[in-house]
Protein backbone atom coordinates (compact mmCIF):
# COMPACT_ATOMS: atom_id res chain seq x y z
CA UNK A 1 0.00 0.00 0.00
CA UNK A 2 2.93 2.70 0.65
CA UNK A 3 4.22 1.64 -2.90
CA UNK A 4 1.14 2.69 -4.20
CA UNK A 5 1.32 5.89 -1.43
CA UNK A 6 4.34 6.48 -3.02
CA UNK A 7 4.15 6.05 -6.90
CA UNK A 8 0.73 8.27 -6.30
CA UNK A 9 2.91 10.95 -5.05
CA UNK A 10 5.82 10.65 -7.71
CA UNK A 11 2.17 11.22 -10.27
CA UNK A 12 1.46 14.46 -8.83
CA UNK A 13 5.11 15.86 -8.63
CA UNK A 14 6.52 18.50 -10.55
CA UNK A 15 7.54 18.21 -14.19
CA UNK A 16 11.12 17.48 -14.88
CA UNK A 17 13.94 20.58 -14.95
CA UNK A 18 16.03 21.24 -17.02
CA UNK A 19 19.44 20.78 -14.76
CA UNK A 20 21.70 23.55 -17.14
CA UNK A 21 19.24 25.79 -16.31
CA UNK A 22 18.91 24.66 -13.02
CA UNK A 23 22.49 24.70 -12.16
CA UNK A 24 22.94 28.23 -14.25
CA UNK A 25 20.77 29.83 -11.84
CA UNK A 26 23.22 28.66 -8.82
CA UNK A 27 26.72 29.48 -10.53
CA UNK A 28 28.79 32.39 -9.01
CA UNK A 29 31.08 35.02 -10.82
CA UNK A 30 33.75 32.93 -9.87
CA UNK A 31 32.45 29.89 -11.60
CA UNK A 32 31.35 31.49 -14.48
CA UNK A 33 34.50 32.90 -15.23
CA UNK A 34 36.31 29.66 -14.35
CA UNK A 35 33.98 27.95 -17.04
CA UNK A 36 34.97 30.92 -19.75
CA UNK A 37 38.56 30.48 -18.48
CA UNK A 38 38.95 26.53 -19.04
CA UNK A 39 36.47 26.82 -22.95
CA UNK A 40 39.01 29.89 -24.26
CA UNK A 41 42.04 27.83 -22.99
CA UNK A 42 40.70 24.61 -24.13
CA UNK A 43 40.25 25.80 -27.66
CA UNK A 44 42.01 26.00 -31.18
CA UNK A 45 42.27 29.43 -31.46
CA UNK A 46 44.14 29.62 -27.83
CA UNK A 47 46.14 26.81 -28.84
CA UNK A 48 47.23 28.65 -32.59
CA UNK A 49 47.53 32.38 -30.69
CA UNK A 50 49.60 31.34 -27.59
CA UNK A 51 51.73 29.62 -30.62
CA UNK A 52 52.32 32.64 -32.59
CA UNK A 53 52.85 34.45 -29.88
CA UNK A 54 55.91 31.85 -28.73
CA UNK A 55 56.99 31.89 -32.36
CA UNK A 56 57.07 35.65 -32.07
CA UNK A 57 59.01 35.90 -29.08
CA UNK A 58 61.62 33.88 -30.16
CA UNK A 59 62.07 35.83 -33.24
CA UNK A 60 61.94 39.08 -31.40
CA UNK A 61 64.51 37.76 -29.15
CA UNK A 62 66.95 36.31 -31.60
CA UNK A 63 66.88 37.48 -34.80
CA UNK A 64 65.54 41.24 -34.20
CA UNK A 65 67.32 41.94 -30.48
CA UNK A 66 70.19 39.83 -31.19
CA UNK A 67 72.83 40.55 -28.64
CA UNK A 68 70.55 43.46 -26.67
CA UNK A 69 67.61 40.79 -26.44
CA UNK A 70 65.54 41.34 -22.83
CA UNK A 71 65.40 37.65 -22.36
CA UNK A 72 68.09 35.64 -24.73
CA UNK A 73 67.92 32.17 -26.37
CA UNK A 74 67.19 29.55 -23.32
CA UNK A 75 64.02 31.78 -22.73
CA UNK A 76 64.04 32.01 -18.79
CA UNK A 77 61.94 34.54 -18.90
CA UNK A 78 59.16 33.01 -21.01
CA UNK A 79 59.80 29.73 -19.08
CA UNK A 80 58.97 31.57 -16.01
CA UNK A 81 55.56 33.07 -17.50
CA UNK A 82 54.79 29.30 -19.06
CA UNK A 83 55.20 28.29 -15.76
CA UNK A 84 53.03 31.25 -14.03
CA UNK A 85 50.37 30.32 -16.57
CA UNK A 86 50.38 26.37 -15.92
CA UNK A 87 50.16 27.16 -12.09
CA UNK A 88 47.06 29.38 -12.86
CA UNK A 89 44.87 27.64 -15.67
CA UNK A 90 45.54 24.18 -14.27
CA UNK A 91 43.60 24.71 -10.97
CA UNK A 92 40.85 26.85 -12.89
CA UNK A 93 40.52 24.13 -15.62
CA UNK A 94 40.08 21.62 -12.55
CA UNK A 95 37.46 24.13 -10.97
CA UNK A 96 35.50 23.89 -14.29
CA UNK A 97 35.82 20.46 -14.88
CA UNK A 98 34.68 19.54 -11.06
CA UNK A 99 31.38 21.78 -12.10
CA UNK A 100 30.91 19.98 -14.94
CA UNK A 101 30.82 16.92 -12.56
CA UNK A 102 28.10 18.08 -10.22
CA UNK A 103 26.53 19.35 -12.73
CA UNK A 104 26.22 15.64 -14.82
CA UNK A 105 25.37 14.12 -11.35
CA UNK A 106 22.17 16.59 -10.89
CA UNK A 107 21.09 15.83 -14.72
CA UNK A 108 21.42 11.73 -13.29
CA UNK A 109 19.36 12.82 -10.38
CA UNK A 110 16.90 14.22 -12.47
CA UNK A 111 17.03 11.58 -15.24
CA UNK A 112 16.19 9.36 -12.15
CA UNK A 113 13.54 11.31 -11.12
CA UNK A 114 11.63 11.59 -14.50
CA UNK A 115 12.10 7.88 -14.69
CA UNK A 116 10.50 7.06 -11.22
CA UNK A 117 7.31 9.28 -12.47
CA UNK A 118 7.13 7.47 -15.92
CA UNK A 119 6.98 4.67 -14.05
CA UNK A 120 4.48 5.35 -11.15
CA UNK A 121 2.39 6.70 -14.67
CA UNK A 122 2.60 3.58 -16.37
CA UNK A 123 2.12 1.31 -13.27
CA UNK A 124 -1.23 3.48 -12.77
CA UNK A 125 -2.07 3.17 -16.84
CA UNK A 126 -1.45 -0.51 -15.98
CA UNK A 127 -3.91 -0.34 -12.73
CA UNK A 128 -6.84 1.09 -14.69
CA UNK A 129 -6.24 -1.11 -17.99
CA UNK A 130 -6.77 -3.93 -15.85
CA UNK A 131 -10.15 -2.35 -14.32
CA UNK A 132 -11.28 -1.52 -17.83
CA UNK A 133 -10.95 -5.34 -18.71
CA UNK A 134 -12.41 -6.40 -15.82
CA UNK A 135 -15.34 -4.04 -16.14
CA UNK A 136 -15.59 -5.71 -20.14
CA UNK A 137 -15.23 -9.23 -18.57
CA UNK A 138 -18.37 -7.96 -16.22
CA UNK A 139 -20.55 -6.33 -18.90
CA UNK A 140 -19.55 -9.38 -21.95
CA UNK A 141 -20.80 -11.80 -18.78
CA UNK A 142 -24.20 -9.93 -18.30
CA UNK A 143 -24.36 -9.69 -21.66
CA UNK A 144 -24.30 -13.67 -22.32
CA UNK A 145 -26.99 -14.02 -19.54
CA UNK A 146 -29.14 -11.89 -21.00
CA UNK A 147 -28.87 -13.68 -24.38
CA UNK A 148 -29.67 -17.00 -22.37
CA UNK A 149 -32.26 -15.62 -20.86
CA UNK A 150 -34.02 -14.49 -23.75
Amino acid sequence: MNAIRFFADLRRASPPRDPNILFAERLTMGERLADRVASVGGSWGFIIAFGLFLAAWAIVNMALLGARAFDPFPFIFLNLMLSMLAALQAPIIMMSQNRQAAKDRLEARLDYETNLRAEAQIEGLHEKIELLQAQIALLVGKSAERQLDS
